[in-house]
């Protein structure tokens, strides 16, 4: 098993230099070819047809309800071509429409971040989107490490700042940002600590 830590800088603001290995995948289009998973959303934009027009969730057996279509299962195939098949049923019940059909998967940012919990998002975004939805990075959370689970193991191990915005997300992922350690989260504590006990050596020692 190899672990994923994407490095986003360290905890002192100086970004880790790259570590020879191979290179996360891209956010790309590319990711629309692969298939639906329960908890993804369909999101449906029809000129003049705001009744028709909405987000539907794909249930546990992998089925969405769709307006005009009804249950249709869409974890079958890839979601490019779930996506052509949703156009192609509505417009036998529509005149000339205008249908965009859109993907976004599902992830779960987790750890030390403003808002952790479930978020859909569209297959272009990369890691650092995904965490930027989740508020950003909390004041107690490490900059240089983020954790990515899929399937309940961690991928790839990579470092650079340069890598949030390549790295891409997939439906199921799991986002975790680890807390900085307590001497990072204190450096005043400890510097007060190490002040008073340079005191006292002082002290002791005239």
């Amino acid at each position: 098993m190899v672990a994923l830590v994407v490095g986003l800088g360290s905890g002192l603001g100086v970004a880790p230099a790259p570590v020879a290995a191979q290179a996360p995948p891209a956010a790309s289009p590319v990711q629309d070819s692969l298939p639906l998973r329960p908890g993804d959303l369909i999101r449906l934009r029809i000129w003049r047809e705001p009744d028709m027009s909405g987000d539907f969730t794909v249930n546990e057996d992998g089925v969405a309800v769709l307006p005009e279509i009804g249950p249709l299962r869409v974890t079958t195939g890839p979601a490019d071509e779930v996506k052509a098949s949703i156009v192609r049923e509505l417009s036998t019940y529509l005149n000339h429409p205008s249908i965009d059909v859109a993907i976004l998967r599902r992830v779960q940012v987790a750890g030390a971040v403003q808002k952790p919990g479930l978020y859909h998002i569209d297959p272009t975004m990369t890691i650092g989107d995904a965490i930027a939805l989740a508020g950003g990075i909390s004041e107690s959370g490490r900059t240089d490490k983020v954790e990515i689970l899929r399937g309940g193991q961690k991928l790839w191990s990579v470092s650079g700042r340069s890598y949030i915005g390549q790295t891409a997300v997939q439906s199921g992922d799991q986002l975790y940002v680890p807390e900085r350690s307590w001497i990072s989260r204190n450096p005043g504590v400890i510097l007060a600590f190490l002040s008073t006990i340079t005191v006292l050596i002082y002290t002791v020692r005239r």
